[in-house]
């Protein structure tokens, strides 16, 4: 057993000897993996069934063999390899996970019969549904939706894995079970400028894959893994999946469709099922949730003496028992995300949030006791310009002069860190069709490509130099070229696949990797998309109406606000295409 588990809580062990072996990978290092309530949810489902053993492999922090950390073993001994992937950054490394593991990273290279040797490779997690494309050539099968949905019917298929040919077992999957997407029995044929031409299935297969979401729950998801080492060592229970309200720039709020909010009694049951003597619990979608759940929520976490810790707060979503519970869990940090730099980006993005609301938000808070605010803001949306960024200095100088004095009156100084993150255009969202780095007619190819991270180095430089001398404000920028390199993964195609490879096994770095195979950054990460352009990620089915997106960008760029989702009212973006039951 891996030393990392010396400490943590809910691992689970199995003898092998009659049951079918599942491989669960994680792309990533194991505090960030046991921090991931998705990859802790699969894991429980798997190890749920009696003819399953699940073991999970995480990329090795310290460039050490690639073992389980339940036995050790390596991945040729696993004939079921599933992965979770939930960041484009980790797409690399899952390719070099396959590649350290002794297998064929890419699925045409792997052998007729589903062996431990050869492995069925099943991909999953927001990031594959959101765009399957970038991670096809890796995958045999890819799970299309929520697990909790697509596993019960899909594991008994996969217990005849060894007494199928791989192919007959893959469109016996493909044909039958929604939400199972089999990407080598499509075919993508692109035009002689590269743009994506038509998708083709193999006969008997539906055209586009319709995403699946999980049946309603009695107990919200919860940890079942607990850590020392975790990256987010706390007990998480999830609020709802998706967001009603429509922000244009978050696939959550598309992919995710319609909304579904957990009841509180839904809520509280997970969080009663924690195991005993843990106290420290981390809310996953507070800033969506109602502010009557919120309370009933705080109320219960009073009761029993537990801090409480989320990623950011609404800043219109901020209750008198929110700020009384913060106050007792002795939390000195949170964070707010404005996300537009100006009232006009905010409109344009659907924020929804006025500078009133925001400098209330931040007096209430550090009047609570919180001593550093966090601001989150984006620079290189589309339209921007430096008077956008003007509006941000005022904004901090007016959070400044509120929060200020309050600190002082309690003899410790607030601190504000202003952090600023690059735009990155995601699929399924209205500004899929946008350039990455906010500019118009950029020119084709690594000229239009240098301009855009220019335009975004040069807006840093801007706010460096305009805000770095303020007293008690830190500054904090994520790099242009690292958002790039998401950009591009965000939206690319299966074409990528090759480079992935080079790019995670350190044979070229991601410039050089693209170039090597024909591929650049302008293509997928800075292009914009034409109107009428056929999008990889359009073989998947979120629901959404085929001009949906479209008409959002449109009211964006004139800023035109539209409503949070009513799924028992509204028919706007057409998933809900039937009323809802009463």
């Amino acid at each position: 057993m891996s030393s990392v588990l010396t400490g943590e809580q809910g691992t689970v062990r199995k003898k092998w000897t009659g049951r079918l072996p599942v491989a669960l990978l994680y792309a990533n290092t194991y505090p960030v993996a046991v921090s991931n309530l998705g990859y802790q949810l699969v894991y429980t489902l798997l190890n749920r069934l009696d003819e399953v053993v699940c073991e999970r492999f995480v990329y090795p922090a310290d460039g050490g063999p690639l073992r389980s950390l339940e036995s050790s073993r390596p991945l040729t001994d696993f004939p079921l390899v599933f992965a979770s992937i939930s960041f484009e950054h980790d797409y690399p490394r899952l390719a070099a996970m396959l590649a350290a593991g002794g297998i064929a990273p890419l699925a045409a290279e792997r052998s007729d019969r589903v062996a431990a040797a050869s492995p069925l490779v099943v991909l999953g997690g927001v990031a594959v549904f959101m765009n399957p494309e970038p991670l096809a050539a890796f995958a045999d099968l890819m799970v299309i939706g929520e697990a909790e949905a697509v596993l019960p019917e899909l594991m008994p298929l996969l217990a005849d894995c060894a007494t199928l040919d791989r192919a007959t077992l893959l469109q016996r999957i493909g044909a039958r079970l929604p939400g199972c997407y089999v990407p080598g029995l499509y075919r993508f044929v692109h035009g002689p400028d590269g743009v994506l031409a038509c998708i083709e299935p193999a006969p008997g297969l539906p055209p586009r894959i319709t995403r699946v979401s999980a049946p309603a729950m009695e107990v919200a998801a919860h940890s079942t893994l607990l850590s020392p080492e975790a990256e987010l060592a706390m007990y998480m229970v999830e609020l709802g999946r998706g967001c009603s309200r429509g922000c244009r720039f978050c696939a959550a709020g598309f992919i995710y469709r319609p909304p579904r909010l957990w009841p509180a009694e839904t809520i509280l049951r997970g969080l009663e099922a924690r195991p005993a003597g843990v106290d420290r619990i981390g809310l996953l979608g507070m800033e969506m949730a109602a502010p009557e759940t919120v309370d009933r929520i705080a109320a219960q976490l009073a009761a029993g003496s537990c801090s409480l810790s989320f990623s950011s707060l609404r800043a219109d979503r901020i209750t008198d028992q929110t700020l009384a519970l913060l106050a007792a869990s002795r939390l000195k940090s949170v964070a707010i995300a404005a996300d537009g730099c100006s009232a006009r980006l905010r409109r344009l993005i659907n924020k929804g949030l006025d500078e009133p609301e925001l400098l209330d938000a931040a007096e209430r808070l550090v009047a609570s006791g919180i001593f550093h605010l966090k601001l989150y803001v984006m620079i290189g949306l589309p339209t921007e310009t430096t008077a956008d960024l003007d509006e941000l200095v005022r904004l901090v100088d007016r959070l400044q002069a509120r929060i200020l004095p309050l600190g002082r009156s309690r003899g410790r100084v607030s601190v504000l860190t202003l952090s600023i993150n690059c735009f990155v255009p995601k699929p399924w969202t209205p500004f899929q069709y946008c350039s990455f780095g906010g500019l118009e007619d950029l020119p084709p190819g690594k000229k239009g490509t240098a301009q855009a991270l220019a335009a975004l180095k040069e807006k840093i430089g801007y706010l460096r130099g305009t805000l770095g001398s303020r007293a008690n404000l830190r500054l904090k920028f994520d790099h242009p070229d690292q958002a790039l390199q998401q950009a591009v993964y965000s939206r690319a195609d299966r074409r990528i696949g090759p480079a992935l490879i080079d790019i995670g096994t350190g044979r070229a770095s991601f410039a050089r990797a693209l170039a090597r195979h024909g591929l650049d950054a302008w293509q997928y990460g800075v292009r914009p998309r034409g109107r009428d352009e056929l999008l990889c990620w359009e073989v998947v089915d979120h629901g959404i109406r085929g001009d949906y997106l479209l008409d959002e960008y449109d009211r964006a760029l004139r800023g035109v606000a539209t409503r949070p989702c009513e799924p028992a009212l509204c028919r706007r973006c057409g998933v809900c295409r039937e009323p809802a039951p009463v």
